[in-house]
């Protein structure tokens, strides 16, 4: 009598795991294949931003000294998007140079270079 009950159990375990099956299939998720670059300064002004010779105008993300976490809202809504990869960034402020620089982006990545 328990070969018998071993036997069914086993077959219907082996049912179970050989019928009904979903199928093949792929699920695609993950960051856009975008980046991004912001600069952060001691106080908020007007910059003007060169990124492989494409012009830009933006602001800067004031630094708080006694903040550690950076205000993510602005940082969000002034950053520069670009596409992932090495990028030639120049940063004028009144007609002066304040930064130049071959930078290197990742998927998904926010870059904060702080002037």
């Amino acid at each position: 009598m328990k070969k018998i009950i071993i036997a069914t159990l086993c077959l219907f375990v082996a049912t179970l795991f050989n019928s009904c099956g979903v199928g093949n299939y792929t699920v695609t998720s993950g960051v856009e294949d975008k980046a991004a670059i912001c600069f952060s300064a001691s106080s908020a002004y007007d910059i003007d931003v060169t990124i492989d010779g494409q012009q830009y105008t933006t602001t800067t993300v004031k630094d708080i000294a006694h903040k550690t976490r950076r205000d993510i809202k602005r940082t969000a809504n002034r950053a520069i998007k670009t596409t992932p990869g090495r990028h030639k960034v120049e940063v004028t402020r009144n007609g002066e140079k304040v930064y130049s620089k071959e930078v290197m982006l990742s998927t998904g990545d926010i870059k904060i270079i702080e002037l």
